[in-house]
């Protein structure tokens, strides 16, 4: 993987995101298996409002992309299938 770029696994959700900021919201958020939680955004898609991330909320999901901050952004990722128990 070249510098700066990251892959994560974790679940995709809907969190409030930069609580008590001018960009207070509620948005997508992934949140890694440590805990991590960052804000979900798609290369080219809108930072605020992307249907594309809406329909992965409840998906667990490995992105490939950038972390800048508190915010992942995702270039590609695939949906985890569910692992059988027993």
């Amino acid at each position: 993987m070249e510098p700066g770029r990251a892959r994560i696994t974790g679940r995709v959700a809907r969190r409030r995101i930069a609580a008590g900021s001018k960009s207070d919201r509620v948005g997508v958020v992934l949140e890694d298996a440590a805990g991590r939680i960052y804000a979900l955004r798609r290369a080219g898609g809108h930072p605020f409002s992307d249907a594309v991330l809406d329909g992965l909320v409840g998906k667990t999901i490995t992105g490939n992309g950038v972390v800048s901050g508190r915010s992942f952004i995702m270039d590609d990722w695939s949906i985890d299938l569910p692992q059988a128990k027993g």
